[in-house]
């Protein structure tokens, strides 16, 4: 596939145009969704939908990641609110504001700085477990209203378990309507893919509680704005309050958008730069922040229609964020919207993440990664809804068990007359490098009568300085004829070089057999 006749960065072409529109007809009501998922007022969710799409599109990369509010940041931003103020409140608000804003100084900063890598800190295994959990969770969330009912309990899966329990007291026409909405999103996906499932059950729902006047919870009363309310009158004083979860947002949250980025830059043969996608979702986050919104990230669905529809340029994400500002005096027509249909397209929108099959293959593939998985899911569930502590977490456990593979470190011994050579393979480093000594001691103890010691690091991965210094306390311990290291890797030439410069083999005798060294007396060393 060439690129040769794609449009520039800001040249708007008319599939930009019919894509944009086609994403903000779904945006719309996901929004309000999402915005009620992470605890503000429905309306929010469109503050949220508009100008950051436009400030997105500035330094986006790729031309189809759609921006705007998505279910895992919504429940990661609910997580971190929750506990300090009570969701749907003004202080609340100004909070989820304040969080959108940290979670946009955190990604512009890391752009910026040109640290996109900190996107990988995230393994697979840590990846799954919190999605799995955190799906399951999302759509715990949304079974009373499923349901039709208000579940009591003091987390969001107790409350989904008391709703279930209260078959008697189940609305049955917003059971209708959640079945219905599920599906015209998922049937019509298997009709067409760019089948407007939300919409048309957004459209029929309206239609049928105002036909058979229905008496189930609505949206409620939405303010007729024109444009959302900027304001920086935030509560300022509470900033370290939000602080530590808009850092563990910016880096999560930014996970789905390297996702969407990376599989479309695959198979459109365009590629997409992590910088700026960080400085991208960093100004999106910024502007949700100054327009009364709360954290936004990169929707994979979204995304997809928008390819789907035939975006050429990042200018379709723009054209949606417009859309959705231009709808904004509309609002109030979504006024009598039953919850059971916002509830019904934030579960159709995470069923995906509820796959158990990429979680459950990790322990055929790995069992100590899939341990990391699967305490990564257990964690999550625990300690929802500060779910943010299960991914800091997880990364610390995914570490500890990288450090703790990586202490493996092997020594093949191969004897030659009087020349011994040692070949040890692995990663030395300052948690090996005791290992790593102790068995080459046990070599040198076996065979007391050598007179010549050649250390091959042709197999090591990688050799740190506390590694190096380990080899040097040895050699500096020991009472050989000559000592030599030999296979020296490129990443380990220059401090290897600096701290065993006499210990080094001469490059003119690097072919010569370990055996058939030139013996010396004891203690001297080859020159260089």
């Amino acid at each position: 596939m060439t690129t040769a006749t794609t449009p520039g960065p800001f040249r708007l072409s008319a599939t930009d145009l019919l894509a944009g529109f086609s994403v903000a007809l779904v945006l719309i009501p996901q929004a309000m969704a999402y915005a009620e998922l992470a605890g503000v007022p429905a309306h929010h969710g469109l503050y949220a939908a508009g100008l950051p799409l436009m400030f997105a599109a500035i330094c986006a990369s790729s031309p189809f990641v759609q921006t705007g509010p998505t279910a895992l940041t919504s429940l990661l931003a609910f997580g971190a609110l929750t506990t300090i103020a009570e969701p749907g409140s003004q202080a609340y608000i100004g909070l989820a504001a304040l969080l959108a804003l940290a979670v946009g100084v955190f990604r512009t900063l890391i752009g910026l700085l040109r640290a996109g890598v900190v996107s990988y800190l995230l393994s697979q295994p840590v990846l799954r477990g919190f999605t799995a959990a955190a799906g399951l969770l999302i759509l715990a969330s949304q079974v009373p209203a499923a349901l039709g009912i208000v579940g009591v309990g003091d987390s969001v899966l107790a409350r989904a378990l008391d709703a279930l329990a209260q078959p008697q007291h189940w609305d049955m026409f917003s059971l209708g309507l959640t079945g219905l909405t599920l599906i015209l999103m998922i049937g019509g996906r298997r009709v067409h893919a760019l089948f407007p499932g939300v919409l048309c059950a957004v459209v029929g729902g309206l239609v049928l509680g105002h036909l058979f006047g229905y008496q189930g919870p609505t949206l409620g009363p939405i303010p007729d704005v024109v444009f959302p309310p900027l304001s920086l009158d935030l509560p300022w004083s509470r900033v370290g309050e939000v602080l530590v979860s808009g850092a563990v947002i910016a880096v999560v949250g930014f996970a789905e958008v390297a996702s969407i980025a990376q599989t479309y830059a695959e198979r459109s043969g365009r590629p997409w730069n992590p910088n700026r996608e960080f400085i991208s979702q960093g100004l999106a986050n910024l502007a949700a922040g100054l327009a009364s919104g709360f954290p936004v990230g990169g929707s994979f669905s979204r995304s997809a229609l928008n390819r789907l529809a035939g975006a050429k340029t990042r200018l379709a994400g723009a054209v949606t964020g417009l859309t959705v500002l231009v709808f904004l005096p509309f609002g109030e027509l979504l006024q009598t919207l039953p919850r059971a249909i916002l509830g019904a397209i934030v579960i159709g929108a995470v069923l995906g993440l509820l796959k158990p099959g990429p979680l459950l293959l990790l322990w055929r593939q790995s069992p100590a990664q899939a341990l990391v998985g699967y305490a990564t899911f257990i964690l999550t569930l625990l300690w929802a809804p500060h779910i943010e502590y299960a991914i800091i977490s997880g990364i610390g456990i995914a570490v500890a068990v990288h450090a703790w593979r990586e202490q493996a470190v092997e020594v093949r011994a191969n004897c030659c007359g009087d020349s011994l050579t040692l070949s040890p393979s692995g990663v030395v480093w300052f948690a090996s490098a005791p290992k790593l000594r102790q068995a080459m001691a046990t070599h040198l103890a076996n065979r007391p009568d050598i007179e010549v010691l050649v250390v091959d690091l042709q197999a090591v991965g990688r050799i740190d300085l506390t590694g190096v210094l380990a080899l040097r306390e040895l050699f500096e311990s020991v009472d050989i004829g000559q000592i030599r290291v030999v296979g020296v890797p490129d990443h380990a030439q220059r401090i290897v070089t600096r701290i065993l410069p006499k210990y080094l083999h001469l490059p003119t005798a690097q072919t010569s057999a370990p055996g058939k060294i030139p013996q010396t007396r004891k203690n001297s060393q080859p020159s260089l």
